[in-house]
Parts: C-alpha cells; sequence; structure tokens
C-alpha cells in the first residue's frame, strides 16, 4: 500500500496544525501506543480472549483516525467489533483473525509513512520516478 491509500493527507495536516509544536512528540506517543496496542491485541489473539481485543483495538482505532490513518483505523474498528460481539456472545474471536494478520503490517507501514511526513529534515520532492539511492 501507498502512502496515499494508508494516509488522508488532509486529515493529517489539520492533525499537524491543531497540535502545533506537540505534532512530534504526540506521534511520538502514537508510535509507542499502538506497539503495544498492536502487541496486546496480537496475544489475546493467541489466547483466543475477545474481551482482550476491546481496549487496545479501540485505542488503536482512536489514535489512527487522530493522524488521517484511515485503513489502520478501520482494521482496528472491524476488530473491535468483532471482539465486542464475542464478548456478548461468549465465542472465540476466531473471525477477527484475518484482520489482526494484516495489522502489523498496515501500522508499520503507516508509521513509516506518518514519520517521514513529519520529519522537517526530508527533503520534499515528487513521488514519481525512481530516487537516487
Amino acid at each position: 500500500m501507498g502512502g496515499d491509500q494508508l494516509i488522508d493527507w488532509t486529515a493529517f495536516q489539520a492533525a499537524r496544525s491543531e497540535l502545533g509544536a506537540g505534532f512530534v512528540r504526540i506521534l511520538g506517543y502514537f508510535r509507542e501506543d499502538g506497539t503495544k496496542s498492536v502487541a496486546a491485541i496480537e496475544d489475546a489473539m493467541r489466547n483466543g480472549n475477545a474481551a482482550a481485543l476491546v481496549l487496545p483495538a479501540h485505542t488503536l482505532k482512536g489514535e489512527s483516525r487522530q493522524f488521517g490513518a484511515e485503513p489502520l483505523s478501520h482494521l482496528a474498528e472491524e476488530i473491535e467489533h468483532i471482539a465486542r460481539q464475542c464478548v456478548e456472545t461468549r465465542d472465540a474471536p476466531d473471525q477477527a483473525l484475518e484482520h489482526v494478520v494484516k495489522l502489523r503490517p498496515c501500522f508499520e507501514a503507516t508509521l513509516t509513512m506518518l514519520e517521514r511526513e513529519a520529519n522537517p529534515l526530508v527533503e520534499r520532492r515528487p513521488q514519481f520516478g525512481r530516487r537516487a539511492g
């Protein structure tokens, strides 16, 4: 997935201007919290614990949306929804597996794009053609 598919850049810029000087610090918290949330979701899935999926998925959903990371937010939302249903029906969260498998790669790719865009030292240039490497 390219950055244009992973990030709603309008929402990203809105968050950046809203958060001002604290933006990079908040993005750092997103990295820390998101890493913990993804690990907690994976652990809960391995243990078949639907209740333990709910909070980290809910947290990741909200924090992702704040930065315009819609695909990541939607994955987390789907996991949360399935987990809540499973808690009510006392079922194992097996239906969430396909979403959980996609979560870490999506989170890592999204974080890379967000951090690249947030880094003031990164030279901005068009994203077509080959880059000198």
